[in-house]
């Protein structure tokens, strides 16, 4: 059966990304965010992807998660970035050795009326300015307290998460770190800031824990910025075929709402792929595509099973195709800021409909 839809994620790529974190952050440890499906690549072979190749924790964010990893004998440590949730998550996350990253005092109090020897790790994750989830700067001395009647908890350190790392020219990340570290001075512990972007554009983020996730999968966090700029290699690469091409004169309306009119006389090709697939409605017109490597734009409203495209640029297209909507050479960041959006979203939201392939041209 011919497939509509494939992305195919490059496990090789994966690793060089690990080993592009540890050359930013040479001196921490790394956490790697195998959220979301590991980003919408799939949580499992990523995992055990970079669970050989050394990584020194994942990070998820629930427990259902957690034991969709355990469940397939990933092993590596794994933090729970929510926390718990019940106490029966708690019981959970002791069995399965998991770091629970404690946000609030409810948490706690769940945490405490674990049976005693219950062996718990946990993190203190601190709002430093993200103002979502986290402990305010001002609760430390009463966590402290906290570890000093739970003496048989073992404590990872202490988090917390910048909001605007994204935006190097912005004094907001300066101001979180020195808050955190401020409040932090003379207290034992490790320390975990960087996220992607912290680790890419803030040296003063690097700390005993980085947090990376968007670069593992060779993506950009910063604006302005492909993943390729910053040394990294894109993972998934999502393609479709030609299904169609046809030859329309100039003003002839394409697609849903007549939204694009041909320019000229034009040949306007089909491909298998839409919105029901995971490519956003909201892609423009003008948003890049390659047809059999060559160049093309996207012509018109994505569809739910096709997209239009203007193959002006690829005069030599023929049915059967293959169209690339995002991957090697066409970066996600790019393709995702045509549909404004970011690439995490491209990720996140390809549906099941999508056929995963996963090759490791290294192994």
């Amino acid at each position: 059966m011919n497939q509509r839809a494939v992305a195919t994620v490059n496990l090789a790529a994966i690793r060089h990304n690990l080993a592009q974190v540890r050359r930013y952050a040479p001196n921490s440890c790394v956490m790697g965010a195998v959220k979301a499906d590991a980003y919408g690549h799939g949580a499992v072979p990523v995992a055990r992807t970079l669970e050989a190749a050394g990584i020194d924790a994942l990070a998820v964010a629930c427990m259902q998660e957690a034991q969709q990893l355990r469940e397939a004998h990933i092993r590596a440590p794994i933090a729970l970035l929510e926390g718990i949730l019940s106490a029966e998550e708690a019981t959970l996350a002791a069995y399965e050795g998991l770091q629970i990253v404690v946000n609030d005092f409810w948490q706690i109090e769940l945490l405490e009326r674990m049976p005693q020897g219950a062996t718990l790790q946990v993190w203190f994750k601190l709002d430093s300015g993200m103002h979502r989830l986290g402990f305010p700067l001002s609760a430390v001395p009463k966590l402290r307290q906290v570890l000093q009647r739970n003496r048989s908890w073992r404590f990872c350190g202490w988090m917390t998460h910048l909001a605007r790392a994204d935006e190097p020219e912005v004094s907001a990340t300066v101001e979180q770190i020195e808050a955190f570290d401020i409040t932090l001075a003379g207290i034992a512990g490790a320390r975990s800031i960087a996220n992607s972007a912290g680790l890419l554009a803030w040296q003063q983020a690097r700390r005993d824990w980085v947090r990376p996730g968007l670069m593992l999968y060779g993506a950009s966090p910063l604006p302005g910025k492909t993943g390729r700029a910053l040394g990294l290699r894109p993972a998934l690469t999502l393609t479709s075929r030609l299904i169609a091409i046809r030859e329309y004169p100039a003003g002839s309306a394409i697609g849903y709402g007549a939204s694009y009119r041909c320019p000229e006389t034009m040949k306007i090709g089909v491909a298998a792929v839409g919105y029901a697939d995971g490519i956003p409605r909201s892609l423009a017109s003008g948003a890049p595509v390659q047809v059999a490597g060559r160049p093309a734009t996207i012509a018109g409203r994505v569809s739910m099973d096709m997209i239009t495209l203007d193959l002006r640029a690829a005069p030599q297209a023929r049915i059967g195709d293959e169209v690339v909507l995002w991957g090697e050479h066409a970066p996600a960041e790019i393709v995702a800021e045509h549909a404004g959006t970011l690439a995490y979203e491209l990720f996140c939201g390809l549906t099941n409909r999508v056929q995963f392939e996963y090759v490791d041209p290294a192994a």
